[in-house]
């Protein structure tokens, strides 16, 4: 490897180092343990939806000589999320503005491959997902990191208004939040639209806004949910049906062009470019034919909001500060020690596995996720309670 390659692979590595850091730490091997509690990622465990299985297993019988030969944004597959999307948010989603992907994390290559340039700025938003400051990095343009407000979690508009420059090409916005939980209201995202097209006019070049709507379906007590690219006219929409279904292993997603872009066209084609140059990155055929009878399937997110309540009521009474999310599947809780890996490790000796708030932005916090099953709760909460009076603060 060349002393640049060394040099890149050694900043992109630093940009995750706290996530990287504690995945490859020796303990993580025991995740799959019959006796561990893991809260660790977004995983199964439970088996899966016996329709997605069928769907799959219909969508695997070839039909023609074609069947699984190289796939792009298939008709069949975009059609029924154009439809979909149209009816959900109650306008008219066009199949040819629908780029279909393998999920999110390729979906955000895709875009910042196809409209960001060297030297060009990215804003996000922390506490943010563990991948954006890589993926900003990976296409050459330097990420700008901006705190939401730590109180409501909400965008801060003031700072983010403060961090435009003639440089900013665009700012990924995360509602459902991963991993605050929280849906950004309406009246917030009008004044994000308005200051970001100031700022596009001002720059004399859009700004674009990439809305990353992983969680836009697990949404809690009743809430509508209103999407970013409801309120800007320069947005893309990126989505992936890992989270709704909990398969994350199985990568599909898409992107839409929201049916207010100006000059779709040359936007589609730049992604369309950005798909191929990515690594190929559309779906497998059988994901994308069997689309039609999985796109309405959901996990129970009733379910989910029952383990929520569970675990913050239980956490509460054991004296935790807990966040309360509107969706997503994760509660981010504060560590009653200082060192919140120190705290979790410590949570590891007793078999209770919760990633560490220093991996996502936010050190003397923890992040459980709800996907763990009922058995797990039961057994973490004692483990939970017999630790929140051991203070390092």
């Amino acid at each position: 490897m060349s002393h640049a390659a060394s040099r890149r692979i050694g900043l992109l590595a630093g940009s995750i180092r706290g996530f990287l850091d504690f995945a490859t730490l020796p303990h993580m091997q025991r995740r799959p343990d019959p006796g561990v509690c893991d809260f660790v990622f977004g995983n199964p465990h439970e088996p899966p939806m016996p329709e997605y299985v069928s769907a799959l297993q219909r969508a695997l019988v070839p039909r023609d000589k074609d069947w699984f030969a190289y796939k792009l944004n298939e008709p069949e597959a975009t059609t029924v999320v154009s439809r979909s999307l149209s009816e959900q948010r109650g306008r008219q989603f066009s199949p040819e503005h629908i780029v279909m992907t393998n999920g999110t994390f390729a979906g955000l290559s895709i875009v910042l491959t196809a409209f960001v340039d060297p030297g060009d700025e990215v804003i996000y938003v922390s506490p943010p997902w563990f991948f954006y400051e890589v993926l900003i990095l990976s296409a050459g343009a330097a990420p700008v990191r901006v705190d939401a407000d730590r109180t409501t979690f909400d965008l801060d508009l003031d700072a983010i208004k403060a961090a435009i420059t003639e440089r900013t090409r665009a700012i990924i916005v995360n509602s459902p939040n991963n991993p605050t939980g929280v849906i950004y209201p309406p009246d917030t995202l009008g004044r994000l639209g308005d200051l970001l097209q100031a700022a596009s006019q001002r720059n004399g070049r859009p700004v674009y806004l990439f809305s990353d709507e992983a969680y836009n379906r697990i949404v809690f007590d009743g809430r509508a949910y209103p999407s970013p690219t409801d309120y800007y006219d320069h947005s893309l929409l990126l989505y992936t049906y890992g989270k709704t279904l909990l398969t994350p292993g199985e990568r599909l997603g898409y992107i839409a062009v929201s049916p207010a872009m100006p000059d779709p066209g040359r936007v589609l084609e730049a992604l369309f470019v950005s798909q191929a140059l990515t690594g190929w990155a559309f779906p497998v055929a059988s994901l994308q034919h069997a689309l039609a009878d999985i796109e309405g399937l959901s996990i129970d997110v009733g379910h989910l909001q029952d383990k929520r309540d569970r675990m913050a009521q239980g956490l509460s009474r054991a004296g935790y500060e807990v966040n309360h999310p509107e969706g997503t599947f994760y509660l981010m809780v504060r560590s009653p020690w200082r060192d919140d890996m120190a705290f979790c490790m410590a949570l590891v000796e007793k078999g209770v596995f919760v990633l560490p708030g220093a991996t996502f932005e936010m050190p003397g916090w923890f992040r459980i996720s709800l996907t763990a099953n009922e058995e797990m709760i039961a057994r973490s909460l004692p483990v939970f309670e017999s630790m929140a009076g051991t203070s390092r603060r």
